[in-house]
């Protein structure tokens, strides 16, 4: 670059100084790994650690094993979109591959990323890519289906450590094809009604089609082993062919990166997919991050460095006007000098391009927001522990105190009435046993309510619910109807969860119920939990329902006309929407193992403590322990539990800290490894 010119040089060194160091993005996601990683390590010693004092039940333990492994294998995903030639590809390479000296994703000059590629790592696969053929578009088994058909897969083997041979084997995702008219039509290539976006056909009629339809690159790269997953996709024509993508994989992703050309800003192809693909109502405006790519193009060895800057101040402010977004979403970038100033070691090349500022804002934002729902993930969770474990050790200090009462109550006593009060506490035994048919009644209703929920939000009643949709898109001619069969089935979807909720607030109302006279008959603590609010999940389903409207708009007809993409978009809704209703039933079943689990714990405990009172008013009659030894063996029973309940204090005030790790805060889990 210093060939083109002094005034270039001094550019570099302005803009060097003018930009803070930051974080890259490897850096920034590693710090985050590491943080999962101790969190996930602490909520395995604090479980152990409650397990060895017998305070962990069967739901609060679930409950850690879930966020123990939420912690070590949560995924953050980050989708990159753009049209073709826009260097997506090459800001992928800069960002995460620059280690290897070279670039991996294929970016020459050109449409190079032909299909949907998703880079990630599971240790149970070995490092390979594999590819899904182009034909299976024509099948009627949706992308998840073929995800577990590994035998309708190409897979090549790729090693890691070995730039050239990754490179290598990367490159299969631009092989294309040329096939007949009829068949790129089928496939999705050719719209009669959008032939201006249509590809240009050779002299044969025939037209170039991807030869894969789905690429996924499994390898121990070290972000992907932490769970970062990319997903790659092509242009315009393919992401509209493929209602998966823009239905499941591209709103599930927890940040896309939009990518724009600085030269040319928002052309009408780009406007088209931003309105059509990723401005959706409902989203979270923060998890579009638009990058204006190639800047180098704008620098001009006649131009002073201000006038440089001015340009690309004046294409980010267009391009953020146009497609309606703050300006600080809007980054312009040099991905091209971005990786070449990270292979040859040139800090001022590197900061020119401006790459350490997008990736100080994907980092931040990405993972910062990630964080902050693990964060509120971890706090819900170990608050329900705490509550748990505080009830337990509350229930053994009230019997403790109970033992103390009767124990006193024995002091010069003779054996006629230690005999008597062994009596009495045989037929409390027994009576307390008695109410166990009333238990078991309310067990036998709440399954049999749960069953109906299992049954409403399962597999066969959203078929049932999807049914009519697909219907209706079936439907020969315009089809006029559709989207009033649309917006039905969503609201069906949503009187689903209202009716879940219903049968919840049932349930709520039986359980407080149950539980008052349990608490009044035998002194239980017992407090139902309180109910799930589904109307997040209701909200969901209402944002998936307005941003996919525009597949029924009129833009959209002919393609409606062709079953294989109805029934396309009836799969991706459906598999949308059956993921949204599986995790409303996760929510419902925690809460009902919860109460049941708080019952168990206290019905154990009580007959605990009743085979320790027996004991010692035995011990007191046959004088195997005399009275004043008992009672100071119970006084040092109630010092271990107050002990207990402060360090329980100690270790979950720890785990929800906002405040950064201490040598006291690592000194307190530090002996619970050690134990």
């Amino acid at each position: 670059m210093a060939d083109r010119g002094g005034r270039l040089r001094i550019y570099f060194e302005t803009t060097s100084d003018a930009h803070t160091v930051s974080r890259s993005f490897d850096q920034q996601f590693d710090q985050h790994g590491a943080w999962r990683r101790n969190f996930a390590h602490r909520l395995k010693w604090l479980g152990s650690w409650l397990r060895d004092n017998d305070l962990l039940d069967a739901a609060v333990g679930e409950r850690l094993r879930e966020l123990e492994s939420q912690m070590r294998t949560s995924k953050v995903r980050v989708a990159f979109v753009a049209e073709f030639s826009r260097g997506k590809s090459e800001l992928i390479n800069a960002i995460f591959f620059a280690g290897y000296g070279r670039r991996v994703m294929p970016a020459s000059a050109g449409r190079t990323t032909m299909c949907p590629t998703e880079l990630g790592y599971d240790p149970a696969i070995r490092p390979c890519l594999r590819l899904l053929p182009i034909e299976t578009r024509l099948e009627s088994a949706s992308l998840d289906t073929w995800r577990g058909q590994p035998e309708r897969w190409t897979e090549i083997p790729v090693d890691a450590d070995d730039a050239d041979q990754l490179a290598a084997a990367m490159h299969k995702v631009a092989e294309v094809e040329w096939v007949p008219l009829a068949q790129a039509r089928a496939l999705g290539f050719w719209r009669d009604d959008k032939p201006e976006d249509n590809p240009v056909a050779d002299a044969e009629g025939r037209v170039e089609v991807p030869r894969w339809r789905h690429a996924v690159l499994n390898m121990p790269h070290p972000l992907l082993e932490q769970g970062l997953v990319i997903l790659d996709t092509p242009g315009l024509n393919a992401i509209g062919a493929e209602p998966e993508l823009t239905v499941s994989l591209i709103p599930q992703a927890h940040a896309v990166v939009f990518i724009l050309g600085a030269d040319t800003g928002v052309t009408r192809s780009d406007l088209a997919i931003w309105r059509e693909h990723l401005v959706t109502e409902g989203d979270p405006s923060e998890t579009r991050l638009v990058v204006l790519n190639k800047i180098d193009t704008l620098w001009d060895s006649l131009s002073q460095p201000g006038q440089i800057d001015a340009q690309i101040e004046r294409q980010c402010a267009n391009s953020a006007e146009v497609l309606g977004v703050p300006r600080s979403r809007v980054l312009p970038v040099s991905a091209q000098k971005g990786l070449q100033a990270k292979i040859e070691h040139h800090p001022a090349l590197l900061q020119s391009s401006r790459l350490p500022a997008l990736e100080q804002a994907l980092g931040e934002g990405l993972l910062g927001r990630r964080e902050a729902v693990l964060r509120r993930a971890v706090d819900a969770g170990v608050a329900a522990l705490r509550a748990e474990a505080t009830r337990v050790l509350q229930v053994r200090q009230r019997d403790l105190a109970e033992q103390v009462l009767e124990l006193q109550g024995l002091r010069g006593k003779n054996g006629a009435v230690i005999r008597h009060m062994r009596g009495r506490i045989e037929q409390e035994q027994a009576d307390f046993e008695s109410s166990s048919a009333r238990i078991l009644a309310l067990r036998s209703v709440q399954s049999k309510m749960m069953r109906e929920v299992h049954a409403v939000l399962g597999v066969t009643a959203l078929k049932e619910d999807m049914a009519r949709l697909a219907q209706a898109l079936r439907a020969s001619g315009l089809k006029l109807n559709v989207r009033k069969v649309y917006g039905s089935t969503f609201d069906a979807l949503r009187r689903n969860l209202h009716d879940v909720q219903a049968t919840m607030a049932e349930i709520q109302t039986m359980l407080n119920g149950t539980f008052r006279q349990l608490n009044a008959e035998h002194g239980f603590s017992l407090q139902a939990p309180a109910e799930p609010d589904l109307r997040e999940f209701e909200a969901e389903l209402s944002r998936i329902e307005q941003s996919h409207l525009h597949y029924l708009g009129v833009g959209n007809v002919l393609r409606l006309a062709q079953t294989e993409f109805c029934h396309k978009l009836v799969r991706a809704l459906a598999s949308r929407v059956r993921a949204i209703n599986d995790a409303a039933v996760a929510e419902v079943d925690r809460w009902s193992k919860a109460a049941n689990a708080q019952l168990d714990v206290q019905l154990r405990e009580r007959r605990r403590s009743f085979v320790r009172r027996l004991e010692s008013v035995e011990r007191v009659q046959s004088a195997a322990g005399n009275l004043d030894e008992r009672l100071e063996e119970i006084a040092v029973q109630e010092q271990g539990l107050g002990a207990l309940q402060q360090r329980l204090g100690e270790l979950t005030a720890l785990l929800t800290s906002q405040e950064p790790s201490t040598p006291a805060a690592e000194a307190a889990f530090g002996q619970l490894r050690v134990a």
